[in-house]
């Protein structure tokens, strides 16, 4: 399996060849999801052992979270380690879609399933060289979780992350990411750079709605009207982490076998994962 433990992954164009660490990995878990539709069953393969996992990020809960109101269980406060809070979102159906999707264009040996990681959990999130993440407003790191994701990132790691809405989701994403980069920004992304080109030319960036907008029949929430692709880079120009922002890329890999959601959207969906998981394997 490709990790990040000391170094970058290392691949050509898409033929990826695996470096393998000795680092234990934690078993594969499934956590209830914050939407019960995504409580899907697990393909067959699930334990197969490949080269590549999808990391799914978890994280502790913002006070003032969006999903806050829904994150309780009779009367208590329930745990963000124990999932059904806003880490949850998206998950795990759309992961399972990206991963299919991921299998059937690229040469890649996908996992069918995807992995929670924690970053508590020791060295664990040095296992995983791609993570994702979303519902990006309702974040609050420790400082302790901060440091990690800062060590991960600048070691080769890679995340992306993904809907979040609006001023004030912006700056509540922006409380916990100014702890792990105190000293750097988040910029707009040229549309020459090469995550927007490693594997398709991404020219026409309109905003994926997620499905709760098509429902009542916009593109999105909060004062997100317009939607932004943006980057933060280390010191050599790399991405580092990677945010589609006023847009819900989840929505669009969770629901992308359903008529009902436009395929326009899911193909951009696609192609932005994809894109954004092989510019994490070459640079």
């Amino acid at each position: 399996m490709i990790t990040v433990a000391l170094a970058r992954p290392i691949a050509l164009g898409i033929v990826v060849f695996g470096v393998v660490y000795a680092f234990q990995t934690r078993p594969f878990r499934v956590y209830p999801s914050l939407e019960p539709q995504d409580n899907v069953p697990l393909p067959p393969d699930y334990q197969e052992k490949t080269e590549w996992i999808f990391g799914r990020l978890m994280y502790p809960q913002h006070p003032l979270a969006r999903f806050g109101r829904y994150a309780r269980g009779y009367g208590r406060v329930l745990d963000w380690r124990e999932g059904g809070t806003s880490w949850t979102q998206d998950y795990p159906r759309g992961d399972r879609h990206f991963a299919q999707i991921l299998r059937r264009l690229t040469r890649i040996h996908v996992r069918s399933v995807e992995q929670p990681v924690n970053l508590e959990w020791d060295d664990d999130v040095y296992n995983y060289p791609f993570l994702f993440a979303g519902e990006m407003g309702d974040w609050l790191l420790t400082p302790q979780q901060a440091s990690k994701l800062r060590d991960f990132l600048e070691r080769g790691g890679f995340l992306m992350i993904d809907d979040f809405w609006g001023t004030e989701e912006w700056d509540r994403f922006m409380e916990s990411m100014r702890l792990v980069f105190p000293d750097k920004t988040a910029v707009e992304i040229d549309a020459e750079d090469a995550v927007l080109h490693t594997v398709y030319d991404i020219k026409e960036q309109y905003q994926i709605p997620g499905q709760w907008g098509l429902r009542r029949g916009t593109t999105y929430r909060n004062d997100g009207s317009v939607p932004h692709f943006r980057a933060i880079y280390d010191n050599k120009g790399r991405a580092m982490v990677v945010m589609t922002f006023n847009h819900d890329v989840g929505d669009s890999w969770e629901w992308a076998d359903d008529p009902r959601y436009p395929e326009k959207y899911s193909a951009l969906g696609f192609r932005i994962g994809i894109n954004s998981v092989i510019y994490s394997m070459t640079h």
